[in-house]
């Protein structure tokens, strides 16, 4: 599918590594295959407890006696797609295609986050002997994307490198040296039931066709909340339909980091089926509303209102009962969500900001209760914080127990590292101009990876990658190029620095 692309081993990498699953928290056939390429070439490679991998290459040619450099990505991929799309991530490979200057996947997201900076990791592991390169340490950090799971538990002590390349940024041109904290809120919500009485007929709402995407990267876009809207347009039913509506279940949403594209809710109407016809305007009303909110950021909105099925012969229905439903409705449509403030230090980077991510009814030792999962990300700590104190505020107020884990550390900027300067004169080389210098309101591990290896001096970049954490994420082919040439001449670059 890809031959005829450069560099042809980074991409040969890439479409190896595209075949094989690998959700967060199951990559462990991703992981046998990459002992598999240091057994083939005779590399050393150690795993510590949480299964993150180091490949270690040694110094060759002018490279040899040079100091080792840490190149870093993390192996697993965000597991989204279109709802008409037959695919099991745990066992299916991605089915790559291409477009024009663009590598995408067929209606799933493409793992180009982070499998373009894997593949660049492999091929330089695999490049000849006679090949001048510094030692190189190739970091391979698993479940990064529901938390940096893999680098909070890493054993620092794999790496001895002080200097590293992290390529898991995604607009080429930028040099990244700072980003964001973060950390999740999980409420659960205890629910209780009531019978809906002979004869009750269901009817099923559903948003869908929204355009997702990160949590950090896209949060400032405006893109809507499928959650949110859903929520509201039931809100909205409950007072105005006479005899309200009874709440039977609600979906939406599925990753932490991923803001939610789709969201379905099951309901009863709490009059007569003569409801519907206002039902229908409400839901109609208020979805044109939506249209005209959110305009060209979300141009293929749609909400379906359907009656299901249901006769003699179906399951006496139950909904929730009238406290749950009141409580769940007011997280559903208060909990902050979107940008929460912008930096007042840094133009046009966001500051703090939530992402209301998912809903879903669970059944954990006999009860049952709706779980709620927020992800906050801020590059000040306090700020931080506060938005979670928020969430915790709120969910308790309703009569949610909230859990939130220890929050993990963003990456502090530091404008004079040294492998900045590197990266920045080996950019200048190619291209006659500096790099644009960035902070990133997503999440990486570079400040964790420093922090648990004493102190790592770290650059960010990577080719232009769209659409990540959705089914519309995609790669720029005449990005990948430079960007392992850029990856190259700072390790050449680099060959006499002692550690």
């Amino acid at each position: 599918m890809l031959k005829g692309l450069e560099p042809k081993e980074l991409w040969q990498a890439f479409e190896s590594l595209s075949a094989i699953p690998r959700p967060s928290n199951k990559e462990q056939k991703v992981l046998k295959w990459l002992a598999s390429i240091a057994e083939e070439h005779k590399l050393e490679y150690k795993q510590d407890a949480a299964g993150n991998m180091v490949i270690y290459r040694p110094g060759t040619g002018r490279g040899e006696n040079s100091a080792p450099i840490a190149i870093q990505g993390h192996v697993d991929m965000v597991t989204e797609k279109h709802q008409h799309v037959d695919h099991d991530f745990e066992k299916d490979g991605i089915k790559l295609m291409i477009e024009g200057d663009w590598v995408t996947a067929k209606g799933t997201t493409l793992g180009a986050d982070n499998g373009i900076g894997v593949a660049a990791a492999i091929a330089l592991l695999r490049m000849p002997r006679t090949a001048s390169l510094p030692p190189l340490e190739c970091l391979f950090t698993v479940d990064e994307e529901t938390g940096l799971t893999g680098a909070k538990q890493l054993d620092g002590t794999l790496l001895s490198a002080k200097t590293m390349l992290n390529l898991d940024t995604e607009e080429w041109g930028s040099v990244y040296i700072g980003c964001a904290g973060g950390g999740d809120s999980i409420l659960q919500l205890d629910a209780g039931f009531e019978e809906c009485g002979e004869g009750a007929r269901s009817y099923k709402i559903r948003c869908d066709e929204l355009k997702g995407g990160h949590s950090g990267i896209d949060i400032n876009t405006g893109r809507a909340n499928a959650v949110r809207l859903v929520s509201l347009v039931l809100l909205d039913m409950a007072k105005k339909l006479k005899g309200g509506i009874k709440l039977v279940d609600i979906k939406g949403g599925n990753k932490r980091n991923a803001i939610p594209r789709l969201c379905e809710a099951k309901f009863v109407l709490g009059g007569s089926d003569e409801n519907y016809d206002t039902c229908r305007s409400i839901v109609d009303e208020l979805a044109a509303g939506f249209r005209s909110e959110f305009g060209s950021v979300e141009n293929n909105l749609r909400f379906t209102l359907e009656k299901e099925k249901n006769d003699s012969k179906s399951p006496k229905l139950s909904a929730l009962n009238a406290t749950t439903q009141r409580s769940l409705l007011c997280l559903l449509s208060n909990l902050p969500h979107g940008v929460l403030r912008m930096s007042q230090n840094i133009e046009n980077l966001v500051e703090t900001s939530s992402n209301m991510a998912s809903v879903e009814r669970k059944e954990k030792e006999g009860k049952i209760f709706y779980e709620i999962v927020c992800s906050t990300r801020s590059s000040l700590k306090q700020p931080l914080e506060m938005a979670r104190a928020q969430i915790r505020a709120l969910g308790e107020f309703c009569g949610a127990s909230v859990s939130q884990p220890e929050a993990y550390p963003g990456w502090n900027p530091n404008p004079k590292s040294k492998i900045l300067g590197v990266t920045k004169a080996c950019y200048k080389t190619m291209y006659g101009k500096d790099p644009e210098e960035l902070a990133i309101h997503a999440g990486l591990e570079c400040g964790m990876i420093s922090d648990k290896c004493g102190g790592v001096d770290t650059v960010s970049f990577g080719p232009t990658i769209t659409g990540a954490h959705s089914p519309d994420e995609r790669v720029k082919i005449s990005t990948v190029k430079p960007f392992f040439e850029l990856v190259l001449r700072i390790l050449t670059s680099s060959m006499d620095r002692k550690q």
